[in-house]
């Protein structure tokens, strides 16, 4: 390559930087970002279609697609008053993608902050050069192996084992049946009563209810899979939606009549096994705890193999 190759190519690389132009995240962006999600070599649930489009309001995501690469904007998952950008996926080199946002948040006089990037992912950032370091301490994904939820075997799922047995001799006539149109309405129903037997006050939840709904109106026009748990007595009792990418499942939304005694343990459990099943995953990411002491005991109750943990990168400009 001569010289005059070369500066055509710098030209080339310089003029698609000033063109980065970043977009809210809606239904309709689902198909253009969900192509990208299978090159992320991570498994946190930050790189799921839920996991970008449930939070988009929350973390005010926008994203861009720039040389076949996947860029999304937002805020630090701890301070939504800090910009932060995800680590980029896609075709372009990691080092040059990475730049790009470099030269984005210099062009616009912002931090140039990475947030949620996984531990996996920290060396790839050597390009930065010096950078402080931050871990997420509450926002670590719970990581399962699929044949563990789904038998539930050994001593140590015991308990679990008792509640789900439980379930089923209380409840000879129980049905598990796949989320579909045929009983949507009836399972936004009855997580309308959930939302209104348990309203608070919570930013969080209130958020993470209206984005419930959000799925269930749109569910047909995601790439989801879904189930539902029913008792002749008591109707729908639990139901459950999730997505599957490579080789795991990432468990988006579970919600149970918790006075119904391990009808949250028999939906985890059934939900896993089909789709393991279905298509051989060998992971299921719960996703985290946000700092949440009932949720933390909850997600640690059935032994994860791993805790993926995750970090903010800021760059001193």
């Amino acid at each position: 390559m001569n010289f005059t190759q070369i500066q055509e190519k710098k030209d080339v690389f310089m003029n698609t930087i000033t063109t980065i132009q970043f977009k809210p995240v809606t239904i309709e962006s689902v198909d253009e970002i969900k192509r990208f999600l299978s090159m992320s070599r991570s498994r946190t649930c930050d790189y799921t279609v839920a996991g970008i489009l449930m939070w988009a309001e929350y973390f005010h995501y926008e994203y861009a697609v720039v040389n076949d690469t996947l860029f999304i904007k937002g805020v630090a998952e701890n301070d939504l008053g800090t910009p932060a950008f995800s680590a980029p996926i896609g075709e372009m080199a990691l080092e040059e993608s990475i730049n790009m946002i470099v030269d984005y948040c210099r062009e616009h006089n912002l931090p140039v902050m990475f947030s949620a990037v996984p531990e996996d992912r920290l060396a790839d950032f050597h390009s930065l050069g010096a950078c402080q370091i931050e871990e997420l301490v509450d926002w670590s994904d719970y990581l399962y192996m699929a044949d563990d939820l789904a038998s539930l075997q050994g001593n140590k799922y015991s308990k679990k084992r008792n509640h789900v047995n439980k379930f089923a001799s209380e409840h000879p006539g129980y049905e598990f049946r796949e989320l579909s149109r045929d009983n949507i309405d009836e399972v936004k129903k009855f997580y309308k009563g959930l939302h209104l037997e348990h309203d608070d006050k919570d930013v969080t939840a209130e958020i993470e209810r209206q984005q419930v709904f959000n799925v269930l109106d749109n569910y047909e026009r995601l790439p989801f899979e879904g189930a539902v748990l029913t008792t002749p007595e008591s109707g729908i009792v639990a139901f459950a939606i999730g997505e599957v990418i490579g080789d795991t499942l990432y468990v988006h939304i579970e919600k149970m009549l918790h006075e119904i005694n391990g009808a949250g343990e028999t939906i985890n459990k059934l939900f896993a096994a089909a789709m393991r099943d279905k298509y051989g995953v060998i992971y299921v990411n719960r996703e985290e705890d946000v700092g949440d002491e009932g949720l933390r005991k909850a997600k640690m109750s059935y032994h994860p193999a791993a805790l993926l943990k995750k970090y903010n990168l800021k760059v001193e400009k």
